[in-house]
């Protein structure tokens, strides 16, 4: 079985909005992981307890993510994370990862480790945040990749436009990302090689299982 690694947000507001992550999208691929008998540990970009967006907390879907609820308490910072020792990433999303996901040069050392080990890397919604800026031997990341993450007219459903310091999907696409996507609220994802990317909370699951999947023949 593979050694996961889970890099949650550490960011409570966005400007002058309350935000962090969106539980489901750490929760749902949390449980499967763990189901299909992978080593997970979970990290955040600061350490402590990870900060959850309060709309994302819906009670029908907490009985069944007690376990994965208690493991974004005391999380480790990723500075301090054997970044080298993963067959896996994966980046949650929820806005909080717009704030402090891209750029980060602990987020650039695993998903390089990662890559180089041919392991996966994944992500969903606004977890591709993670990608922005993020430059792999000297070009970007999603340069040329098939990627996917929350879109544009997705991220105007939200009422958030003033409050996001940018457009995911733009932004992806303007550093050569070939963005495909579905219908708004739609559960959508995408491999390209030895990445998977979900659109939104929905695809969170499949992002998920097509990690599993993709780890059970590397």
């Amino acid at each position: 079985m593979g050694r996961i690694l889970i890099v949650s947000t550490s960011a409570s507001m966005m400007d002058s909005h309350k935000t962090g992550l969106w539980f489901e999208e750490f929760a749902a691929p949390y449980n499967l992981f763990k189901e299909a008998g992978h080593h997970v540990t979970v990290a955040s970009i600061d350490g402590g307890d990870v900060p959850i967006d309060r709309a994302s907390m819906v009670k029908e879907i907490l009985p069944k993510f007690q376990e994965a609820r208690k493991a974004l308490h005391k999380t480790t910072p990723i500075a301090e994370v054997d970044l080298k020792s993963f067959d896996a990433v994966y980046f949650p999303g929820g806005h909080g990862a717009v704030v402090d996901f891209p750029n980060n040069p602990f987020i650039k050392d695993v998903v390089d480790s990662v890559l180089k080990k041919k392991g996966v890397v994944g992500s969903v919604c606004h977890g591709p945040a993670a990608f922005v800026g993020l430059e792999i031997d000297g070009k970007p990341f999603v340069q040329g990749r098939q990627i996917n993450g929350f879109t544009d007219e997705e991220e105007k459903s939200t009422g958030l436009m003033d409050k996001v310091p940018f457009l995911l999907e733009s932004s992806l696409k303007k550093e050569g990302a070939i963005f495909l996507k579905s219908s708004p609220g739609d559960e959508f994802a995408v491999i390209d090689g030895n990445v998977v990317t979900g659109q939104n909370p929905a695809s969170s699951e499949a992002v998920a299982k097509l990690m599993i999947a993709k780890l059970a023949v590397v």
